[in-house]
Order: structure tokens, then sequence, then C-alpha cells
């Protein structure tokens, strides 16, 4: 099953709920928004999964993924900027943004998932080996993919995820911060009476101001679906019904380092997650090989922050690897 759509104008994601008449968008935001792109579905084991899809078939591939909780959307205003030189694929992960949820939300689970999306989109044909591009909880997944099948990808670009030593760590989570993943799957999502309602409830994790606010309303709108005159998010409380294993996280910076195949990590230059001491930890792990950028001004949620220079740290990144 493949059910698509070809947006060429301004899409449907610009909507007044979250950009009022438009007036304060920047127009390199509008223009990438109008780059043409496929949406769509493809059904693995029964359920839908859902992509973007930019740029040449026949041209290198690149296969993006979102955080915990987040959507494909993180990226939408990211890829068109890789369209002109490469087949680009951003997917939401089962049981988040409009993807329905499949199986077990498990690390190996997880993992397959960015397998089952390329093979479903042809992405591994002609002996393609895409290039992973992937943020926080979904760059976790990300390792767990290229170590199960290091020769399916080309490499894989790690963007902001939490890499702290162990006892940093440790202290970290004591002053009231959870492992990713956490939560109650039996909980089901809250629904509000108005969008507003909603909106106020919308927060990022970890808490941080961004350097593009309107980049915050367009996510915050794209994390909800309307349910008759309600609102409530779109994410699965499934996706909390694996195994938090706090170990999972503690070894974390021995995952990267020891993952096959080409890395690199793009980070926030103010990020909580990855810091200065974080690039230090994955020198003394033995990842001298793994390109590491600050991105200046820049926090976790980076693409929010600095997207253009996100855009350029990445562009620079996939450019030396094609050389390579």
């Amino acid at each position: 099953m493949n059910d698509m759509a070809i947006i060429n104008d301004v899409p449907t994601d610009i909507d007044p709920l979250w950009a009022g008449d438009g007036s304060q968008l920047p127009e390199w935001f509008v223009s990438a928004l109008r780059v043409p792109r496929e949406e769509g579905y493809v059904e693995i084991d029964g359920a839908r999964a859902h992509y973007f899809r930019w740029g040449d078939r026949d041209k290198p591939k690149v296969l993006m993924t979102h955080g915990l909780l987040a959507h494909s959307r993180c990226f939408a205003f990211i890829a068109p900027f890789l369209a002109e030189d490469y087949d680009v694929v951003a997917f939401d992960l089962a049981g988040m943004g409009d993807s329905d949820m499949r199986g077990q939300a498990d690390t190996a689970a997880r993992g397959r998932e960015f397998r089952e999306i390329a093979q479903a989109l042809g992405m591994f044909a002609d002996g393609q080996r895409p290039t992973i591009i992937a943020h926080s909880f979904g760059a976790s997944v990300a390792l767990t993919a290229v170590t199960e099948a290091p020769d399916a990808f080309g490499g894989v670009v790690v963007c902001d995820l939490i890499t702290m030593r162990p006892e940093v760590l440790e202290q970290y989570w004591k002053l009231s911060h959870f492992a990713p993943g956490s939560g109650d799957p039996d909980k089901p999502n809250k629904r509000y009476t108005s969008y507003e309602a909603a909106r106020a409830r919308y927060i990022l994790s970890p808490p941080q101001p961004v350097g593009q606010p309107f980049l915050l309303e367009y996510m915050a709108y794209h994390s909800m679906r309307r349910e008759g005159e309600d609102w409530s998010w779109k994410f699965s409380p499934e996706v909390f019904r694996r195994n938090s294993d706090p170990d999972e996280w503690l070894a974390i910076g021995q995952r990267l380092v020891q993952a096959p195949g080409r890395k690199a990590i793009v980070h926030g230059g103010k990020s909580q997650l990855f810091t200065r001491d974080s690039v230090e930890y994955v020198r003394e792990l033995g990842g001298y090989d793994i390109v590491m950028i600050a991105v200046p001004e820049a926090r976790h949620h980076l693409m929010l922050d600095q997207p253009l220079a996100f855009v350029t740290a990445l562009r620079s990144i996939l450019s030396i690897w094609e050389m390579g």
C-alpha cells in the first residue's frame, strides 16, 4: 500500500490557528514548504506509517526522523534544503505523529523501523545505502538500526542525543528529569475543549526558549489532532509500553562510539544534553573519528533555534561523506 499526495503550493501546514495571517513568517520558511514533496503512508505489519519525501529518486538517499513524542514535520522545513542533491524521506516513528502504533515499542523494534520504512519506499534499490539523520530519542534508535544492520545504511548523523558520563546523567535524573521514553501506557491522552487549551499544555522536553518562536507554534499545532469538538495529542500512549531500562541511557556513550559505520554528531552549542563535557567524554571513549559540530546559540531543539545553521551543518557532513 502506498497512498500519497503531491503538494506543490503553500501546504496546509500553514494554518491560521497557529500562523494567523502568516505575515510574520519569514520567506525562507514559506519557500521551504513550497518545495514539492510527496506525503503518504505505507502499510507495515497492518499499520500505516506516515512519511514525507522530497527530491530526485535517482539521487543519494537520506532518511530522517524525530525525537520522542514529536513528528516528522520537525524536518519539513529542513529537508527541502537538501532536496536538490538528495532523495530525502522524513517519517513518523510508530505511534507518533501520523503513524499508527504497531507491535512493541522496545529498542529492537524501534531500530527495525528504519529498515522497514526504507524497504517499503524502495530506498535500498540498486544497492543504495541511505544515510540516517535523527534527532534526540530518534537518534538513539538510529544507533540500534545501524548496529543491527551495519551493511544497510551509509552512516548516521546523530542530532543532540543525550550523551553524558553515567555519574553526570544520574545527577541529571535526580533533578526531577526522567529517562527518555518514560510514561504511563495505560493513561489515555487528555482531551481539551479548545485548541488554545491544548496549546497551553504543549511544552518542549527539556524546556527551553526557542530562537524561532513561530517554529514552536508550527510544531505544537502539528502535534495535535481534532477529535470532534475536542483536541488531543497525536502520539499513542502505547509508545510508553517498553522497557525503560536506565542502563540503556547510562551506556549511550559506548553505544554511540561502538556503533558501526560513519558517524557524525550535530548538537546545540547551548544544549543541556550534549555539552562540552559530552564532547570530551566521546573522545575519551575512543570516538576520535566522529565529527562533532556545535550549532552556535542552539539548545537541544536546534532546528527550532537555528534552523538555517542546522541545515548548513547537515549539508556540510553529507557533502564530505559524498566525496569520501
